[in-house]
């Protein structure tokens, strides 16, 4: 069996039903055994490596199976490494598969800087933001580091793994049955019923107990299952920003998302709480404010993590940090007995929502949130990263079984296109892709992608003709100066409805809130679609936290009279 046949023989057992790549010299062996498999495996031929590592994100975020892409050596496996990295800070189960020149071109131990044409040393660069990373350079060992490799990715916190695989050992004969394969780590003992009875204990003790959820529930695949324990405790939820998908807004116990671009009655209830217990939240510092002393100054601090390095991160000396599996821990608390009674709490986050939820309306929060009333339950959205980010955060009224997918912590720009089509062929479901004019074109080739295999994707562009999020920056910190994030300045976006054109794909140009009724039919169409919206060039996302202020106090600064009263508020 050649050993490119036993790598694609290998995904098709754990489930994996389409990859990303792009064809290249070092990867034909591969390119040529994924076509022997494809009646059981898919092949998402995309137009650029960074789209090609953003769709095998996006298929696992969705999936939450082993995404996978592959690229050759040199320009191929460096094109795919801002999505490996964006794995790695969002972590998302991968694996990408790096072709290497064969190993008798490879240089060695000498001192030259290159060999074989195309050679870099693909592991070195890699493993900073990776999990596992290796080169094979032996047949008889394919079997242990797939193995390896797949148990790196999809056990405790998930992440990026990278084989890099020279050409001889692609086409070269194996016999399967001589193989060794990899021994499974065990994992280390830990008492569930132990920690849901110290936060049950907590939890009783508290008169303003509040829930802060990560995306380490989503990730973990058991938002349904913290749904039901919201249920029963009947306590408030705030999320952090990637995790808005995990809780319907609707929900009477969602006071929506922390930190700086967030919204101003879940800061306020995060400050005003007596015990917040985060769940899957690395409570970084656009969480938290910059200034960690004013973070939820009266409230004791419980820390989930399944990554105990995350907690090193102290947000308060006296914090108690669990680290544990929320995929095992949440069963283990739907089971537990809680009696809680925080109806007065309850009453006094509703009533600060209430006063502060209509106090930031930007155009793009209004466009967002029209635009999620006509998208159907069960959707997937995907978001670029700028000020298009921001406002699917703040305005999205997220459904029950909707999934929202983010580039959270590398932030990459050009994310929310190739992530569409990864979600795409991970559900098969209706998906919207919102775009900034900025970060679509930086993987704008994939609109080919789709035009060619007919992908149902609703391109939506919040188009301010600018470089929104940066322009906000120099318009607060730089007197106005607009240096290469307009056009008087050396910024110009293109005509996106005649890019449609010239790919094959329809479009619908919309300049007012009006027409956004309109697009409710368009939505719901089996055909892919490019929606153009115009904003102007002057765009804002509001409320934004300015350095060194607690997190309940953005700009712009609410009126003070308000302010002080509700921080007066027990």
């Amino acid at each position: 069996m050649k050993l490119a046949d036993y790598i694609v023989s290998f995904l098709i057992s754990k489930e994996v039903t389409h990859v990303f790549g792009y064809p290249g010299g070092m990867v034909t062996h591969l390119m040529d055994s994924l076509d022997k498999y494809s009646n059981q495996i898919t092949v998402c031929t995309n137009y650029h490596e960074q789209a090609c590592a953003f769709s095998a994100c996006g298929y696992a975020q969705y999936s939450h199976k082993l995404g996978v892409a592959y690229a050759t050596s040199g320009p191929g496996a460096t094109n795919l490494m801002t999505g490996i990295a964006n794995a790695y800070f969002d972590s998302i189960p991968t694996l990408f598969i790096t072709g290497q020149v064969n190993t008798y071109e490879q240089k060695g131990d000498t001192l030259v800087r290159q060999k074989g044409f195309q050679e870099m040393d693909v592991v070195s660069v890699v493993k900073p933001i990776t999990k596992y990373a290796t080169m094979i350079k032996k047949v008889e060992n394919i079997k242990y580091e797939l193995e390896k490799a797949y148990y790196y990715a999809m056990s405790g916190r998930n992440g990026p793994v990278v084989l890099d695989i020279p050409m001889d050992i692609f086409r070269a004969e194996i016999n399967p049955d001589e193989l060794i394969g990899f021994d499974i780590i065990e994992e280390e003992t830990i008492d569930y019923h132990r920690i849901a009875e110290i936060l049950k204990q907590h939890i009783l003790k508290a008169k303003k107990p509040l829930i802060l959820a990560g995306a380490g529930i989503s990730k973990a695949n058991k938002a349904d299952e913290f749904k039901k324990l919201i249920e029963i405790l009947k306590i408030p939820v705030v999320t952090s920003m990637i995790a808005i998908d995990c809780f319907a807004t609707d929900s009477p116990y969602n006071f929506g998302f922390i930190g700086d671009y967030g919204h101003r009655y879940a800061n306020f209830a995060t400050a005003k709480s007596d015990l917040i217990i985060s769940i899957g939240s690395r409570l970084d510092c656009r969480q938290t404010g910059s200034d960690k002393k004013a973070f939820a100054e009266n409230a004791t601090l419980i820390r989930i993590d399944i990554d105990e390095n995350e907690v090193s991160n102290k947000i308060k000396s006296d914090e108690i940090q669990i680290i544990c599996d929320i995929e095992k821990l949440l069963p283990v608390l739907l089971n537990t007995e809680f009696e809680v009674h925080c109806e007065k709490w309850l009453e006094t986050c509703i009533m600060l929502k209430t006063e502060l939820k209509q106090l930031d309306c930007e155009n793009g929060n209004i466009i967002v949130e029209n635009l999620s009333h006509l998208i159907d339950d069960g959707s997937v959205i995907t978001t670029d990263v700028g000020q298009n980010q921001v406002w699917v955060a703040q305005s999205f009224q997220t459904k029950n079984k909707q999934r929202i997918l983010f580039s959270g912590g590398h932030g990459s720009m050009g994310y929310s296109l190739p992530a569409a089509i990864g979600a795409y062929y991970a559900s098969k479901k209706p998906v919207i892709s919102f775009n900034g004019d900025g970060g679509l074109q930086m993987n704008i080739q994939e609109l080919q992608l789709i035009a060619r295999e007919q992908i149902p994707i609703k391109v939506v562009v919040l188009n301010n003709n600018s470089l929104g999020m940066i322009r906000h920056f120099q318009e607060m910190y730089f007197e106005s100066n607009y240096v290469q994030t307009r056009e008087e300045k050396g910024y110009t976006p293109p005509d996106f409805i005649k890019i449609a054109d010239a790919y094959g794909i329809r479009s619908i140009h919309i300049n007012s809130i009006d027409q956004i009724k309109t697009l409710k039919g368009v939505l719901s169409d089996i055909l892919p679609i490019l929606i153009n919206i115009d904003l102007g060039n002057t765009t804002y996302v509001y409320p934004k936290l300015a350095m060194g202020r607690p997190i309940h106090d953005q700009d712009p600064l609410m009126n003070r009279e308000l302010f002080g009263k509700l921080c007066g508020i027990d």
